[in-house]
């Protein structure tokens, strides 16, 4: 019996009105909505779930300090054998997929699912941003740093320093994402926009401006896992998790070891490749947390997709964008797609998608093999999986 781990179902919540979420809404019905789509997606119901992982910002204090606990009650899971309420900022889900693997591997748990949500445009706020002036961030908080676009602002700035970087790398960047999402019909955001738009906005943290920034909205999702002997008996073809990792280093950008690299990515992705047993040039297209445009370029970086300093060139003319040579976040990602607050869980969304051939306008030929990387924090933890149609 092969207990390789594989996904075999994914949804997101759908939107209106550039990423609010429909009307009667609320953060456990969209978890509740998502999970049922991707089960049935699969041909799998909520009594086959017999593990099960989240990560957020709502609810706390109170019942959401225990989500995990919280959405067993509420989804009708019967005992479940593994919970997983891991919160490493926006790289959890990818973490999650990693830890998922491992327990159905080990038998642990025959069919896992990961959920997400958020109302955070709808109820105006951003959690993640109200972090309190202790422990590491008692020096930047004080100061006045805007969180989290100055942490990254001043990221930026480092790689333009260290690396020459500009700002119209970071507005390619922008532009293609773009470009992939006018080819969604979810994407909050999909009207034509070029380098002068993005160089032209309202500065947020300089270098940063609007179009640099990713969005606000609501929204969640849900990936199912299971094994690959299960998944023989279900509708969607298996896409294996061929490896893993994750990595973490600072709280406050202050402590970033190195402002120009994104070391926590370069460990996450030297672990997933080995396991994987293939590595950067094997990637047929690569789904990447992009918070800023600065998270991409250095994310590029840092999972060897191209050398240190050599990112500037590597997005020129639309390389990353619809019919470039390498794709980059096809949905249009947390820049133009959608942000609800945490965004990796939708790095795997889309990535399965593509492996299954089903995206539509936006679908890429000759998928086999994706890289997603979740970053959380302020570039603070990184968590990267290999996802491929083949086996390892």
């Amino acid at each position: 019996m092969s207990r390789r781990p594989v996904v075999v179902g994914v949804a997101d919540a759908p939107t209106h009105d550039r990423g609010r979420a429909l009307p009667g809404a609320t953060v456990l019905s969209i978890q509740r909505d998502a999970a049922h789509e991707a089960l049935a997606q699969a041909g799998l119901t909520i009594r086959d779930v017999d593990g099960l992982a989240v990560a957020g910002m709502w609810g706390m204090p109170g019942p959401g300090a225990m989500q995990p606990v919280l959405l067993t009650e509420y989804l009708g899971l019967e005992w479940p054998r593994y919970l997983d309420g891991t919160n490493v900022g926006g790289a959890a889900f990818v973490l999650h997929a990693g830890r998922a693997a491992e327990a159905i591997r080990a038998g642990q748990a025959e069919t896992v699912l990961i959920v997400y949500g958020s109302l955070q445009k709808s109820q105006a706020a951003r959690a993640l941003g109200g972090r309190p002036a202790m422990f590491s961030n008692q020096w930047d908080i004080p100061a006045g740093l805007p969180l989290p676009a100055g942490a990254y602002a001043m990221a930026a700035h480092r790689h333009a320093h260290v690396y020459g970087s500009t700002r119209e790398t970071l507005a390619e960047i922008a532009v293609a994402t773009r470009a992939w999402a006018a080819l969604n019909p979810a994407a909050a955001f999909r009207d034509p926009m070029t380098v002068d738009d993005v160089l032209g906005a309202r500065t947020i943290a300089s270098p940063l401006g609007r179009y640099d920034c990713c969005l606000v909205t609501d929204g969640g999702g849900a990936v199912v896992m299971t094994t690959e002997e299960r998944a023989r008996d279900l509708r969607m073809p298996p896409i294996h998790v061929l490896g893993h990792g994750a990595s973490a280093s600072h709280t406050s950008i202050a402590h970033m070891p190195d402002m120009a690299k994104l070391e926590v990515a370069e460990h996450s992705s030297r672990a997933a490749y080995a396991m994987a047993g293939r590595g950067p040039a094997r990637m047929d297209l690569a789904m990447l947390y992009d918070s800023f445009t600065i998270t991409v370029l250095m994310t590029l970086e840092a999972l060897g997709l191209c050398g240190y300093g050599e990112g500037k060139d590597f997005v020129k003319g639309g390389r990353t964008g619809p019919g470039g040579s390498f794709p980059v976040n096809t949905n249009g990602g947390g820049l133009s797609y959608c942000h609800p607050g945490m965004y990796g869980l939708f790095t795997i969304i889309e990535a399965s998608r593509q492996l299954w051939g089903i995206a539509g306008e936006r679908q890429v030929e000759d998928v086999r093999t994706a890289v997603c990387h979740g970053t959380g924090g302020v570039l603070s933890s990184g968590a990267t999986l290999i996802l491929s149609t083949e086996k390892n």
